[in-house]
């Protein structure tokens, strides 16, 4: 496994100098020294927690410090806002629903997750006037904005979003570990995520090919901006009591994405088409003999390596 830390650029980076020499690359890079304004100093816990009040909030509650979703070993509650802080502040708690050391993850959502899209500026106005959002995009290609906050010592699944994104981090530190899109093979992915929980010490016997990932690594501390290109798998990790803004923007023509997807994770039209198109196929090759069906499935494999990746 080939270990790097993901590439810091220190400055306040502007749009023009963000789409001429990062964007291009499309690679992570880490952001230091844009002023996010006085959110540096405001957000923590009591004031949050003031602010929020009594407006609630749907949660992810776990007993355990790596949250999966495949297994969904967390469960979803509802919380109002201030008491959600309160407890997600703490190492351990009187009030919970099930151990007084039990951690929770927010990740906003529109007030009709099916139908809307997270938008911090509407679901949280308080808040607003306190954060300067840096905006590395054009604002026709704006898709949402999601505000995460988590208890310190808990990690979120590895997955990939369809979209670019920003992960600005205000309170507290968060480590995250990347992959390139071009790993995919090597990450057992179930729909857009990996069934490896444990990164750090994998079952590699379970999990082989893991050992041939390339990982991207790196530590976001209050006020940094880690830039995150649309198919990169990333892992994140909150080391802190943890409060960041996530913000999604289409990278590509409006056409390529599902109008359904309020939360920016389903896959490209195109892509969805192949897979129904793969999902037939793999079931015509089944009404074969077993060396047959292993030929013909080399065969379709090789060809989509041979026409579609990367050289």
């Amino acid at each position: 496994m080939v270990v790097h830390q993901v590439e810091k650029i220190n400055g306040d980076i502007n749009h023009q100098k963000f789409i001429q020499d990062i964007y291009p690359q499309r690679k992570p890079f880490l952001i230091s020294g844009h002023d996010l304004g006085p959110c540096m100093h405001k957000w923590n816990a009591d004031y949050l927690a003031d602010v929020g009040g009594q407006q609630m909030v749907k949660l992810h509650v776990a007993t355990q410090d790596k949250m999966n979703f495949i297994t969904k070993n967390f469960s979803y509650k509802t919380l109002p806002f201030k008491e959600f802080i309160r407890r997600a502040s703490a190492t351990e708690n009187q009030h919970y629903f099930f151990q007084p050391k039990e951690k929770y993850y927010l990740r906003s959502l529109g007030n009709d997750p099916r139908k809307e899209i997270a938008n911090f500026m509407e679901q949280f106005p308080a808040l607003v006037d306190d954060i300067n959002l840096p905006q590395y995009y054009e604002s026709s290609a704006f898709f949402s904005s999601v505000l995460r906050i988590s208890s310190g010592n808990l990690q979120i699944w590895t997955h990939y979003d369809v979209m670019d994104n920003t992960l600005i981090q205000i309170t507290g530190r968060k480590r995250v570990v990347l992959f390139s899109p071009q790993d995919a093979s090597n990450l057992y992915l179930q729909g857009d995520k990996s069934a490896i929980v444990d990164i750090d010490n994998p079952d590699l016997q379970k999990y082989p090919k893991f050992a041939s990932v390339t990982r991207y690594e790196c530590v976001l501390e209050p006020g940094d901006i880690l830039f995150i290109p649309a198919m990169w798998f990333h892992n994140c990790g909150a080391l802190d009591f943890s409060i960041g803004i996530n913000v999604f923007w289409r990278h590509l023509d409006y056409s390529y994405y599902d109008s359904r997807d309020t939360y920016g994770n389903k896959d490209l039209l195109p892509a969805a088409r192949a897979n129904q198109i793969l999902d037939r196929a793999i079931k015509a090759l089944g009404e074969l003999p077993d060396d047959y069906k292993d030929f013909y499935a080399r065969r379709l494999v090789s060809k989509i390596e041979n026409l579609c990746y990367l050289k």
